[in-house]
Formats: C-alpha cells, sequence, structure tokens
C-alpha cells in the first residue's frame, strides 16, 4: 500500500479543506449524517452479523453516531470553539507600546484514527474521533478494525457519498485496511500530525511510544480502559442495597461487560459486605451469558480470569464459565483491601463482565486506597448528604484520579454533549488533558497560532474587526460577540 501517496493527498485536501468556513464545514457533517440515516437499513444488518451486538444496541448507536456528528456540525457553524483572543495595538502605552496580536485555534493536519472492536459505529469510522478531526478541519485516514471490515467499508461509502455531495476533495478522508504493519506505517508516516485510538492498554501505549520515536513527535489520544471503580458507604447502602446492587450489576453486565466505562471495581465498608455480596449475587443469577464482540475478546476475558483465579488473595463469589468460549460470562470475586493495596495487578482492567469487591476497615485504608488507585476514566462515590460533608479530602484525592466523578448513577452511559469529559490520567488515556467524547474533543486536533500586527485584510474572518462571524471572541480580556 502506497501511503505516500494517500497522506500525499490528504494533504492537499487539507489545504483547501481548512480554510472553509465553520459552516461549509457544518453543512458536510449534516450532509453525513442524512446519508448515514438513509442507509440505516443496510448498516444495520452488517453490524449485527459482526459484532454478536444485538439489533436495538446497533440502531441506538447508529442514533448515537448522527447525533454527535450533528452535535459538531453546530459547533463549527455557532465557530467559538476556535477561542478567537484579540489584544488591540496600544501604539501609546508607556514605557513601550504593545503590538496587535491575535489568536486562535488552527487545524494542525491529517489525523490518523484507529476504530475500536466494541463500537462498530459511536467509535469507528464515522465516530466520535473521525468526526471531531473532520469538524476542526483535519483529513482523516481511517484505519478500520478487523472485527468489522463490512460495516466499516459500508460506513465509509457514506463519507465519501457525502463528500462527494458537498464538492469536497476525496482524499478528505481515506479507508484503510491491514494490521500492526499497517497501523504502525500510518503512525510513523511524517506527514501524519496526530493519532486517535480506541481499545487496550497495550495497543495505545505501542502506538504512543511509536509517535514519540518519530523525528518529529507527534501526539497520540490514546483511550485505553479503566476499572471505573465505585467507591459504597455505610449509610447509603442501608438506605438502598437492593436498588445500588441491581443498578450495580445492570452496569457490569451492560453489553457483556464490553464498555470502556464497565465498573470493575467497587470498595465496600465491612460491615456492609456480606449483605451487598448477597444482593448482587442475587441479580447475577438472573443474567444470562451472551456472546461477545469476538472470539479474540472472549478469550482475552477468560485468560484474564484463569490468572486471577490462580491468586489465594481473591474469594470466588461467581466463577465465569467458559464453556461456550465466544459467550462471556459473569464474574466476580472478593478481596481485602490491604490484600488489594499489595499488587498492582488487583488494578488491571479484565475487559468483560468481571468486578472485583474490595472489602475495607476504616477511613485510613479508604484514603490509602485512593492514594495508591491508578488513573481512571470514570470515579463513582455512593454516599448520603451527611457522608458527603465528612469525605472532603477523599473527594479532593479521587479528583487527581478521574476524568469524570459521579455522585449519582453508574459511570456506564456516557453522555455525548457539551460538557462531558471522557478521559482520564494515565494508564485510562495518554492525554489527560482531553476527551474522545463531546464537543470539546475538537480541540484535539488544532493548535494555536498567533498573528502579530496582521494587515487587517489578511487576518481570518474570525480575528477580523467587525466580528464578521458574529462568534464570542476575547477582547481585551472581555468577552464579547
Amino acid at each position: 500500500m502506497n501511503f505516500d501517496s494517500i497522506f500525499n493527498a490528504a494533504q492537499e485536501a487539507f489545504l483547501f479543506y481548512k480554510n472553509l468556513s465553520g459552516k461549509e464545514k457544518g453543512e458536510f457533517l449534516e450532509t453525513l449524517a442524512e446519508i448515514l440515516e438513509s442507509h440505516r437499513p443496510e448498516i444495520v444488518p452488517l453490524a449485527v452479523k459482526e459484532s454478536n451486538l444485538p439489533e436495538g444496541r446497533i440502531n441506538g448507536e447508529l442514533g448515537r453516531t448522527t447525533g454527535q456528528i450533528k452535535l459538531f456540525a453546530n459547533l463549527v457553524k455557532e465557530g467559538s470553539w476556535i477561542e478567537a483572543t484579540i489584544d488591540p495595538a496600544m501604539p501609546d502605552r508607556t514605557p513601550l507600546p504593545r503590538a496587535d496580536i491575535r489568536r486562535m485555534l488552527t487545524p494542525i493536519g491529517p489525523v490518523v484514527v484507529f476504530g475500536a472492536s466494541n463500537f462498530p459505529l459511536a467509535f469507528s469510522t464515522a465516530g466520535g474521533d473521525t468526526i471531531s478531526a473532520l469538524a476542526s478541519g483535519c483529513p482523516v485516514i481511517y484505519k478500520a478494525h478487523p472485527a468489522h471490515p463490512e460495516t466499516s467499508k459500508k460506513v465509509a461509502e457514506c463519507i465519501h457519498e457525502a463528500i462527494l455531495k458537498c464538492g469536497l476533495p476525496s482524499a478528505l478522508f481515506t479507508h484503510v485496511e491491514g494490521g500492526i504493519t499497517e497501523g504502525q506505517a500510518l503512525v510513523k508516516h511524517p506527514q501524519a500530525k496526530a493519532v486517535a485510538f480506541t481499545g487496550s492498554h497495550a495497543g495505545g501505549k505501542a502506538l504512543f511510544d511509536l509517535a514519540n520515536q518519530r523525528e518529529e513527535p507527534i501526539p497520540v489520544y490514546a483511550e485505553m480502559g479503566s476499572v471505573n471503580p465505585i467507591f459504597c458507604f455505610p449509610k447509603k447502602l442501608e438506605q438502598n442495597l437492593d436498588g445500588l446492587a441491581k443498578a450495580f450489576v445492570s452496569s457490569l453486565t451492560l453489553g457483556v461487560g464490553q464498555f470502556c466505562t464497565n465498573p470493575g471495581l467497587i470498595f465496600v465498608p465491612e460491615s456492609q459486605a456480606k449483605a451487598f455480596e448477597n444482593a448482587i449475587s442475587a441479580e447475577l443469577k438472573d443474567i444470562a451469558s451472551a456472546p461477545m464482540l469476538h472470539p479474540g475478546i472472549a478469550q482475552a476475558y477468560y485468560d484474564s480470569i484463569q490468572f486471577l483465579e490462580s491468586r489465594e488473595e481473591l474469594r470466588w463469589v461467581k466463577v465465569a464459565d467458559p464453556k461456550h468460549l465466544i459467550n462471556g460470562s459473569t464474574a466476580l470475586a472478593e478481596i481485602k483491601a490491604s490484600d488489594w493495596l499489595s499488587d498492582h495487578i488487583f488494578q488491571k482492567e479484565v475487559f468483560g463482565a468481571f468486578a472485583m469487591m474490595v472489602v475495607y476497615q476504616s477511613q485510613e485504608e479508604l484514603e490509602e486506597i485512593a492514594k495508591h488507585l491508578h488513573g481512571q476514566l470514570t470515579i463513582t462515590v455512593w454516599a448520603d448528604e451527611e457522608e458527603l460533608k465528612n469525605q472532603l479530602f477523599l473527594i479532593n484525592l479521587l479528583e487527581e484520579k478521574c476524568g469524570r466523578l459521579l455522585f449519582k448513577g453508574v459511570p456506564t452511559g456516557v453522555e455525548v454533549g457539551y460538557a462531558m469529559q471522557h478521559g482520564g490520567p494515565y494508564p485510562s488515556t495518554t492525554a489527560p488533558n482531553s476527551t474522545s467524547v463531546g464537543a470539546h474533543a475538537i480541540k484535539r486536533f488544532a493548535r494555536p497560532i498567533a498573528f502579530q500586527d496582521m494587515p487587517q485584510e489578511l487576518l481570518p474572518d474570525a480575528l477580523k474587526e467587525g466580528n464578521p462571524l458574529g462568534i464570542w471572541r476575547l477582547v481585551n480580556g472581555e468577552y464579547r460577540q
């Protein structure tokens, strides 16, 4: 495969596309959303067949996909995301005059996007990484995931249909297939300016290391999973033990546990441990095993369980049944907090419907847990109002360990909106200052540029006097429109 020709064409497309108005980019994205919706009857059966996911889930995921496309369309049409900032000239300032300086975000160039296995639509070909890159003004070279090749091809056709309909360069989006060798070549190509990835820690870290070994290192936005711990407090459990057990099991087993926000770790006070264990066990009895995304994921799940079964610190409440390898059955293990603290291996993600219940004895032990906790996408706190008032120090510790801190509900079910943060400290991601979901994801693929004393006629519209775009701008330290 000739990656030089692919990147050369993408760079040419970039030099044209980056200068289009937000309105034109938004119209392209809206056209894509309409085309994807019109091809729903073809896309859904393909994704169901290739992913083992039910039709209802795929229909919902396609809705989420088109919804996030429309979110970015609205974002770029409004335009304020570029953070236009203006310090007008002050020629009479003493002791030194001030130059006219105007700053904004500008797209960075061709972006390499790797598709995810667990979301054949929303985190794949026309998923959040691709769309946020296109919205920012960057072309995309998309590396398809081998778990759903036909679905990926069909969605790629829809993207090109939208490109053609809007009169844009075809190299704005390129669909690439292949394995590890092709993926590495994409990351190493000198014209690649950023990488987006959703998947395993091993895969994300390998891409991150590869990108930093380049002559010109580039950012890698790798979302690598998380165990998404839940911290439980006695009064809250007393008030609604059965309801919380039901919510936990429902979140744990959603999609056979194949979500990056799956709650794989739950900390429970010793006084409530047995009762909560019984309540969880009762809920798990009604959960039937179901097919996982593909045999490779199922094999990895059972390999991880088998390894943990060799650890004497764990007491198994429910053991996984690998009788039908493609099916993922639930598993639950219990461990003392002191044992959990003794080995980082107990923090490793098991991708599937497995959870570890950690029993703690004291406030001091709980704070020690928080200090040793690895970086997470989410952390959830189940406590009543009075308990929360006494946990300010713990909450302060937990803020340092996650991208999203919840005080109600469960971590699964990531809202696609303006305020969502889906990213956290390492090892959950390689870029804790970014998000892969929500409006702020667009900023991953832009960089700041400042123009000093540039003639008005040459300035981008976003920075011109009179504000022709009508966007919010920071002028002399004050937001104006």
